[in-house]
């Protein structure tokens, strides 16, 4: 599975908001160089995650973005969806409506498990989890698994 450099930024930027006390405004400027995101790309982020009702806008000279919600009532996969879309989706349609003949048939099973792991992954951990580095405990048994961290066959 493939994460956009545009989610990956989503989620770095969601989480850097979660990190400040609620309704406590921070200018783009300082998460785009506190997470090391480009300015321009971030603002359009941004504004989608605005769209989604993840994050809020307050104006003026002391205004900001700010998480819309708290933090711990925003998943990932929330963050995620506002600027990519659905999660696993095969050529931009979703598993249950694909159709394959023959020998290929199985391979819709085979995207929707995982669809279903990595929703079932990215569903369970909040911002807040992220912010306090404290993941739920299937996540981080995932992640200490020797396959998380194993070179794709093709790699030297």
């Amino acid at each position: 599975m493939r994460v956009s450099a545009k989610a990956d930024y989503a989620v770095r930027a969601a989480v850097e908001l979660a990190t400040l006390p609620p309704d406590t405004p921070v200018k783009a400027d300082q998460v785009a160089a506190s997470q090391d995101i480009p300015l321009r790309f971030l603002e359009n982020i941004l504004h989608e995650l605005r769209q989604n009702d993840i994050v809020e806008l307050s104006r003026g000279t002391e205004g900001g973005y700010y998480l819309a919600r708290p933090a711990a009532m925003i998943t990932v996969a929330e963050v995620i969806r506002a600027v990519d879309g659905p999660v696993g989706v095969v050529h931009g349609d979703e598993p249950a409506q694909l159709t394959y003949l023959g020998s290929a048939k199985p391979l819709q099973e085979v995207w929707l498990a995982l669809r279903a792991n990595v929703r079932t992954v990215l569903e369970s951990v909040t911002l807040a989890d992220v912010a306090a580095g404290d993941l739920p405990e299937p996540v981080r048994a995932l992640s200490g698994h020797p396959e998380a961290t194993a070179g794709s066959p093709t790699e030297s």
